[in-house]
């Protein structure tokens, strides 16, 4: 599990600066600086506990299957970020977006999460036999 939750952090990392260096690209800012916190790595890294979900559901459809892991993932991000924000330290803020929850969720970022979810599956359950 250790090397899993490592994993997870370091792909939700590399994704996290990929996505921020894009939206800079989007602005016209052609550094392309991607950012991320030292928050989201165990954050990213708690990913790691699909794979046991995994294995109850992989007879499920790909669409239920990535909609769970959307679910989730939205339900880690809303709770990391509650508890993060009552301290100050919450590295996002999504309030300014229009489809948002409490700032803390948005809920336009679903086929994103419907697809790192199916990502993280495929990295972390490779070795499962169907």
């Amino acid at each position: 599990m250790k090397h899993k939750f490592i994993l997870c952090g370091t792909i939700g990392w590399c994704m996290e600066i990929f996505w921020t260096a894009f939206n800079s690209f989007r602005r016209r800012e052609l550094k392309l600086m991607g950012k991320t916190s030292i928050w989201m790595f165990p954050i990213y890294g708690s990913a790691a506990l699909l794979a046991p979900v995994y294995r109850r559901i992989r007879s499920k459809s790909i669409w239920l299957r990535g909609m769970i892991y959307t679910v989730c993932i939205y339900l880690t991000e809303f709770f990391t970020g509650s508890f993060l924000k009552k301290y100050n330290l919450c590295p996002w803020d999504y309030s300014k977006a229009k489809l948002n929850y409490k700032g803390l969720v948005r809920l336009d970022y679903l086929p994103l999460w419907f697809l790192t979810g199916l990502l993280y599956e495929k990295v972390l359950c490779k070795d499962v036999k169907s």
